[in-house]
């Protein structure tokens, strides 16, 4: 046991400092994605590369493990839970009232991406000899394989951009999940048909119909309960009146509703991210993404690092044409699939494109499905070394290219456009000195507090804070000797009545100061008592 735990911290430890260092070098020299360089540090460091060579007195660092993913269930173990933060994270980022808006649409294109990669990963494995009919086993695995979307890359990047509220971030990762709850429906699928004895075989339709109920109602309803008690959630953990301790609680309950929606069949990064959409409109949730934003730093490049060790460049030779064809297939399928569905409905072709490279990436999903068939005996090393090459190839080419669509304008329609920026206006409150700007600034969220609003300062050197309660969301800052607040149109005049209270209370105080009469006796007798000595 000591050993084995030794072996994982050593690991760990290498995977940090490597997936930090190659992370930045992409970032800062390459102009390139940072999980780009956490995703090709793992595959360096893995134990199909460097992990595997010996070190005297050790052995290999990383060996190759017996499960189908490569590396060991310690480590797997800790890539999942920085998975899990990652989505719970991205779901607290979330805008939830635009997120509903783009949920047609977003449910469209995650309908859209999965058909179509489907039905081209299915018939290019009958294309190239692997598989006799559409309806072979084999065509249906790499159907299945090419359709999950890995929703933690793009997550990640949509986060380094701030895009995650945007109308096409939250339109991809609505896309998503209604296309990993598809994909965990056209495995249960493949699956049944895989277990046929023969061509003329029945397929067991009640039982598989029965999985994709489950799976579609279990999601329903888990979003259902996270929305209606979002704010009761909130107002329970605001007794505890200590933010770190109310922020344990709320990645407690990720990990709550992540495991149950994995015991129902479907991923954890889906409960995690319910959970996080779920408390995004409360006043809690910028506290808990500031607390949490450490922590994410650290432990979400371990997942990616983890992903790049999963690739086996032996299983790659003799499927290298295949291989490829099959992910310039996969890339196709989603950037036709999504990006079409999103085009016709809201997005111009800009905002098409942005969707259909999000949904581009396949990850830890598809290596899970790719490993199924490969231990049922279904595909051969051969079509799992394809599946690995589609994964590697979307996984490195995707983030770079949805990175740079977002450097143009607006990716919606012009008719769709209006009304999607709110107005946000800048209140300004001059005053005579910084100090009494300060003074001011420190009322005024006494203030806020004292009407329920949930106060958070913001990290840096200057004073900020943020204001929320219930959808209501204002900043308060300091600069020089003005405060200013900044507020959504539709909540200015809540926000002005609070201010102009405050103001009113600060003028009747500075009244009475002016009514002391006798201000040089009560200095004269403060410094009396200041140099006086005790007897």
């Amino acid at each position: 046991m000591e050993s084995a735990m030794m072996r994982l911290v050593l690991q760990l430890a290498v995977i940090l400092i490597a997936a930090q260092l190659v992370g930045l070098f992409f970032k800062r020299l390459l102009r390139l994605p940072g999980v780009l360089g956490e995703l090709i540090a793992g595959m360096i460091i893995g134990p199909y590369a460097l992990g595997q060579l010996p070190i005297p007195g050790f052995g290999p660092l990383f060996p190759a493990a017996a499960t189908s993913l490569g590396v060991s269930v310690p480590l797997y173990g800790l890539a999942t839970i920085a998975s899990i933060l990652l989505l719970f994270l991205s779901g607290l980022e979330t805008d939830l009232a635009l997120f509903l808006r783009y949920s047609v649409v977003g449910t469209a294109v995650g309908i859209g991406g999965v058909v179509f990669s489907f039905v081209l990963g299915a018939q290019c494995g009958v294309w190239f000899g692997f598989a006799n009919s559409f309806m072979d086993p084999v065509a249906l695995f790499l159907g299945a394989i090419s359709t999950a979307t890995s929703v933690g890359i793009t997550a990640r990047i949509l986060s380094e951009r701030k895009k995650t509220d945007s109308p096409e971030g939250v339109t991809i990762l609505a896309g998503a999940v209604f296309d990993d709850v598809l994909g965990v429906v056209m495995l249960a699928i493949v699956v049944g048909l895989s277990k046929l004895t023969d061509p003329g075989g029945r397929a067991p339709w009640g039982h598989i119909g029965r999985i994709a109920g489950h799976a579609i109602g279990y999601w329903l309803g888990f979003t259902a309960i996270g929305l209606l008690s979002a704010r009761l959630i909130s107002r329970v953990l605001k007794t505890l009146h200590s933010m770190s301790s109310i922020v344990s609680i709320a990645f407690g309950l990720a990990l709550l509703f992540a495991g149950l929606l994995e015991m129902a069949g479907l991923a954890m990064i889906i409960g995690a991210y319910v959970t996080g959409l779920s408390l995004s409109r409360t006043d809690l949730a910028h506290g808990i993404q500031e607390h949490l934003r450490g922590t994410y730093e650290v432990f979400v490049p371990v997942f990616f690092c983890v992903m790049g060790m999963m690739v086996d460049f032996s299983a790659l030779h003799g499927v290298l044409i295949f291989g490829l064809v099959y992910a310039v297939l996969a890339m196709l399928a989603k950037l036709l699939g999504c990006g079409l569905p999103a085009w016709l409905m809201t997005f111009n072709l800009r905002g098409a494109a942005r969707i259909g490279v999000g949904m581009m990436p396949r990850g830890e999903v598809a290596l899970v499905i790719a490993g199924l068939g490969l231990s049922a005996h279904v595909i051969n090393t051969q079509v799992f070394g394809a599946a690995i090459l589609m994964t590697m190839v979307t996984t490195l080419i995707a983030p770079p290219l949805l990175s740079k669509s977002f450097g143009g304008g607006s990716g919606l329609k012009l008719r769709a456009r209006a009304g999607t920026d709110e107005t946000i206006h800048s209140v300004p409150l001059e005053l005579p000195s910084a100090d009494l700007a300060e003074f001011v600034l420190s009322r005024l969220v006494r203030s806020f507090r004292a009407e329920e609003f949930f106060v958070y300062r913001l990290g840096g050197d200057t004073q900020a804070y943020q204001i929320r309660k219930d959808d209501m969301s204002f900043t308060l800052s300091l600069e020089a000797n003005r405060v200013v607040l900044t507020t959504p149109a539709r909540h200015e005049h809540v926000a002005r009545f609070i201010v102009l209270e405050e103001i009113l209370e600060l003028q009747d105080m500075a009244h009475a100061f002016e009514k002391l009469q006798d201000l040089d006796t009560m200095k004269s007798s403060l410094l009396k008592g200041l140099f006086e000595d005790d007897d």
